[in-house]
């Protein structure tokens, strides 16, 4: 017993911190690096425990070196997919970037353990290998703790559904809109009516009226009273859409406390969130369902958005890569 207990300890260790992290703050990146932290050490533990199962040890390391190959294969198949659908763009080539990197990983690495090039040649290799490390482990993370979060049950009554805007085809709303419209109506009517929808979006230069008026009336034909509408039209980016409608409800509400729910498609759920946290704002998040041809380009969009917005581990590794070359 105490050898499982010891081998299992960094495991129980990260999900200690996991648990501690998620139940003070949900809406924490921290708590993606955790539970893969925990997830990982934990099979980790595993193969050690079963290290004379040679067969599982060798199914599990094949396991590991094939899956992101695969992935990569998948990626590439995935943007053809959505370069054919949506046209040649930086957003669009995101899933061949993303498994062009990973092959470029893949290839680096060994050349960190037996390559006799220059040293500067070395040290810019060496420094992609980890900075690169860092972003798969963080890009797995985020894909398994934004699954978590969004599959956890929430049974709230919201005083306010705030709805982020996400485009328009004409004066109507795209159908990726339309899904977070017609998820902000299944919450409203799922606690009876109760609590006021907020439609947040402003014009673009290319729509000929703003995302949040296509919103209104998509809502009032779909049974919504006008009444029961708040109209948020000047936010263009993700924090906008939070800041702005946070400013809306506070006029209304007047120092009272209250409870929203952000409603957006799921592979944006959690930054939102995250920033509704960065914010202020007592919110949960809930997301609708996306077209799996584009999910995947959506996800990756929204990685880098949230790597953007956490740059100093990035900076850490390199100051000390740095470091560690001039000292050697």
């Amino acid at each position: 017993m105490f050898d499982v207990l010891r081998a299992y300890a960094p495991a129980i260790v990260f999900g200690g911190l996991f648990v501690r992290s998620y139940l003070r703050e949900p809406r924490q990146f921290r708590n993606a690096l955790y539970l893969l932290a925990a997830v990982g050490c934990a099979l980790v533990s595993s193969i050690v425990m079963l290290r004379n199962q040679i067969w599982l040890i060798l199914l599990v390391v094949a396991l590991i070196v094939l899956f992101p190959l695969l992935a990569s294969v998948l990626l590439i198949m995935n943007g053809v997919i959505v370069l054919r659908r949506e046209g040649l763009s930086l957003a669009s080539l995101l899933p061949i970037l993303l498994a062009v990197f990973i092959v470029a990983l893949y290839v680096s690495f060994p050349l960190t353990v037996d390559f006799n090039g220059p040293r500067w040649l070395m040290a810019i290799v060496g420094l992609f290998v980890f900075e690169g490390l860092w972003f798969s482990f963080t890009l797995v993370a985020l894909l398994l703790y934004s699954w978590l979060y969004r599959t956890l049950p929430r049974k709230r009554v919201y005083d306010y559904i705030i709805i982020h805007g996400a485009g328009l085809s004409g004066d109507r709303p795209t159908p990726l809109l339309a899904g977070r419209l017609d998820k902000g109506i299944e919450l409203w009517r799922r606690q009876d009516k109760r609590g006021r929808i907020v439609v947040s979006g402003g014009q673009g230069a290319d729509e000929v009226v703003s995302e949040a008026a296509a919103m209104h009336a998509y809502l009032v034909r779909n049974g919504v009273p006008a009444e029961a509408i708040l109209d948020e039209d000047r936010s263009t980016t993700t924090m906008e859409n939070l800041r702005y409608s946070r400013d809306l409800i506070d006029s209304l509400a007047q120092g009272s406390p209250y409870r929203c729910v952000v409603v957006t498609s799921d592979f944006h759920v959690f930054r939102c969130v995250e920033y509704a946290h960065k914010l202020g704002i007592a919110a949960d998040g809930v997301g609708s369902k996306t077209s799996g041809w584009y999910w995947p380009t959506a996800f990756i969009r929204e990685f880098v958005a949230i790597t953007k917005a956490h740059p100093s581990p990035y900076i850490g590794i390199a100051i000390l890569w740095v470091l560690a070359n001039l000292i050697r």
